[in-house]
């Protein structure tokens, strides 16, 4: 009988949609489920960017640009040149989500057997689109008690071998919420210029920063031009992860001729995706504004609630939407799945993120959870006390 490919076998399952199938088990028993698992926002996405669709005159649905259409592309240098970023047209190639971008990166900068470093926890998939690449992930554990800082340079420069190629950071990140600060990037900044690595930077949660911090982008450190490649997305900016559209950028010249190769191969983006991301940057300051002041008031709820329970420790997110929880359980995986099939209150379950799919460290964070807080206030309240009441139940049934 034929047999799947090493590499598939190894493509780790998502610890967001694994547990899917027990969710759908327990709404058919006729439980609600708080959706605590995935960073799909409830905000509605903006009202011009969805016109845009409806209203779009097209008789033949063709390609695009493989870098996607020169005017988004215009009209996103545009915006990031609001934003104090100096990016022109031809720094940007539009690709398929900010995950097709991640993939292009890796395929531009690294062979089969080469390393990349990340501080864990980090993005689950960053694990999948690795093994996709044939890339080998080289982890720097950060921890809970240091509120998910970047670890000390030192850690890193061990770690850096002649396989070594890059250093990927999330800024601010999924699942910690943590920002980093000017100087933790110029760090970074000195360290791949010493080693002549590359410093690609996930930055798709830009928008969404807590308590007057001020985000700073690997596309501001002068002297970086040829390190720096920054991804984005329209996913969680504009409430549209359905639209499938992200970009690439750098200013390295022959990194965007080398991911060309691979955007051409792939033909091009999504066009009515395009439109409606186009569309989308003439989303009025007032829908952030309001946007930010919501997630901050979420995640100020989420963290009140969660440090009533004896036993969880959680670090206060500066950015995005996530935060990690550690939890007094034996394993998450098997109370992530026991809350879905095996429990409710009054009806009502939560689902979470089992943590240890957030690292490639085996045997870490085996009593952590991430939680996104996309529900409504009222919502969390009620799923912080689920989970307060399944903890209880949990310990005392073993």
């Amino acid at each position: 009988m034929p047999k799947v490919s090493v590499k598939g076998q190894q493509m780790p399952e998502s610890p967001i949609r694994k547990l899917v199938p027990y969710a759908e088990i327990a709404k058919k028993k006729g439980h609600k489920v708080y959706h605590l698992n995935i960073g799909q926002p409830d905000i509605k996405t903006p009202d011009v960017a969805l016109q845009a669709v409806k209203n779009a005159d097209i008789s033949v649905l063709e390609y695009s640009h493989s870098a996607g259409f020169e005017s988004y592309r215009t009209k996103l240098s545009q915006y990031y040149k609001n934003h104090g970023l100096p990016i022109d047209t031809q720094d940007i190639i539009i690709t398929t989500g900010g995950s097709e971008a991640l993939l292009f990166a890796m395929g531009s900068t690294m062979d089969a057997g080469d390393e990349i470093i990340i501080p864990e926890p980090f993005y689950a998939n960053y694990n999948g689109f690795s093994i996709a690449s044939g890339v080998n992930v080289v982890p720097v554990i950060s921890g809970i008690e240091t509120g998910f800082a970047l670890p000390p340079i030192e850690a890193f420069e061990k770690l850096i071998t002649s396989k070594t190629k890059a250093i990927l950071i999330c800024n601010p990140g999924n699942p910690t919420g943590y920002l980093y600060s000017q100087e933790e990037i110029l760090k970074l900044a000195e360290i791949v210029k010493k080693h002549d690595l590359f410093l690609i930077a996930d930055e798709v949660y830009r928008e969404f920063i807590y308590d007057g911090d001020k985000h700073f982008s690997v596309m501001n450190v002068p002297g970086l031009e040829e390190h720096a490649i920054m991804i984005d997305s329209v996913s969680k900016r504009y409430s549209m992860c359905g639209a499938r559209i992200g970009c690439i950028v750098s200013k390295n010249a022959a990194i965007m001729a080398t991911a060309m190769k691979f955007a051409q191969a792939r033909l091009s983006p999504p066009t009515y995706a395009q439109i409606a991301s186009e569309a989308a940057l003439e989303t009025p300051q007032s829908y952030f504004d309001d946007v930010i002041s919501e997630y901050k008031d979420r995640r100020d709820t989420l963290i009140t609630e969660l440090n009533k329970i004896d036993g969880v420790k959680v670090a206060t997110p500066k950015g995005a939407f996530y935060c990690i929880a550690k939890l007094p359980i034996d394993n998450a995986d098997k109370f992530a799945q026991w809350l879905l099939e095996s429990y409710d209150l009054n009806g009502e379950t939560v689902m979470v993120a089992p943590a240890a799919g957030f690292y490639s460290t085996p045997n870490v964070g085996l009593d952590e959870v991430r939680i996104a807080y996309v529900l409504k206030k009222e919502d969390l309240i009620k799923s912080v006390q689920i989970l307060k009441e399944a903890i209880a139940v949990y310990n005392n049934k073993k």
